[in-house]
């Protein structure tokens, strides 16, 4: 599969690497680092996304050329979806603007939309299968590149806290610093550099902390209305799902966030023991074992009735 990623890159001269909506560090950071490869390599890489780059991860190197408008593309000889189950989450209209599509993720049940799919659910992040189609092909590893697949695994491997935090993981990481980046940079910016906002939207949320009577799942809700008391954006809720994570006994945390009057997206964290990845796609979403997420309509009793029911189903009581 490397090898005939290796050709398309061979023979094409225009590429467009794009990843799924609302990005997160991996989405972002493995884009960035093959558009900053591409253009090392002589190569003209557009980079692609739904949204915006979210603040913290502006700091990477290419991050203020990122296009969000579909209007804005043209025609490319290959075109690289990262990091994205199902073509929609990137956009459906990609192949439309694109001679050969080059599917790269490593989420359970991906689509293989693809005319060339590098799919690996053992990988540690998508950035990592970057990193090996960079080094199969002894293409040179820039500082630029280094830094943002550095990102990319740093941030997907919950700082090499999560299952996922594989030898292989610490291998690239290890490599990449090498290569001349600063992980104190890297982590200044991602865990140093937060904006108040989003510590009065914590103590906002943190009310709303709620552990299960069997003590096995908490959550934590966000409203539009908290947003807007904090001055806070939809990216400030960023991590706030690790506090009803870290309950001592819970196996499973959530985070509601309202998106529509009616309408939550529903975040899920396991410890292991629960596929959520499996309730998120019962619930319309997607995702890994341990990490995933669906949108649900419904006020926001409705929503967590529906979501519970599920998870009650799912976690073995005793």
């Amino acid at each position: 599969m490397i090898d005939a990623i290796l050709r398309a890159i061979g023979q094409g001269r225009t590429f467009l690497v794009a990843s799924h909506a609302h990005p997160d560090g991996d989405a972002v950071g493995s884009t960035l680092g093959l558009v900053n490869c591409l253009r090392d390599l002589g190569r003209e890489a557009v980079a692609f996304n739904l949204d915006n780059v979210p603040a913290n991860f502006a700091f990477l190197p290419g991050a203020q050329s990122l296009l969000c408008r579909p209007e804005d593309l043209g025609r490319y000889d290959v075109g690289f979806v990262l990091d994205s189950g199902e073509l929609s989450r990137a956009g459906s209209f990609l192949p439309l603007h694109c001679r050969q599509v080059i599917s790269i993720d490593h989420h359970p049940c991906s689509e293989r939309f693809g005319d060339i799919n590098y799919v690996d659910e053992q990988a540690c992040a998508t950035g990592a299968l970057v990193y090996r189609i960079i080094h199969a092909a002894g293409f040179p590893v820039s500082a630029d590149v280094a830094l943002c697949l550095y990102t990319a695994i740093l941030s997907d491997t919950g700082s090499f806290r999560y299952s996922n935090a594989n030898p292989e993981a610490f291998q690239i990481a290890s490599s990449l610093v090498a290569c001349g980046i600063s992980p104190w940079y890297v982590a200044e910016n991602l865990y140093e550099s937060r904006p108040a906002e989003q510590l009065r939207l914590l103590a906002i949320v943190l009310e709303t902390l709620a552990i299960s009577p069997c003590g096995r799942f908490g959550s934590v809700c966000v409203t539009r209305d908290m947003l807007l008391s904090a001055g806070a954006k939809p990216e400030d809720t960023d991590g706030l799902i690790n506090y009803p994570r870290s309950v001592r006994g819970v196996e499973v945390a959530l985070c509601f966030r309202q998106t529509d009057d009616n309408r939550f997206k529903v975040s899920f964290r396991s410890k292991g023991k629960v596929d959520v990845g499996a309730l998120a796609r019962g619930l319309g979403g997607g995702g890994h074992h341990n990490a995933a997420g669906a949108t649900v309509d419904g006020d926001i009793g409705q929503v967590k009735c529906q979501v519970f029911a599920r998870l009650n189903e799912l976690l073995p009581f005793s």
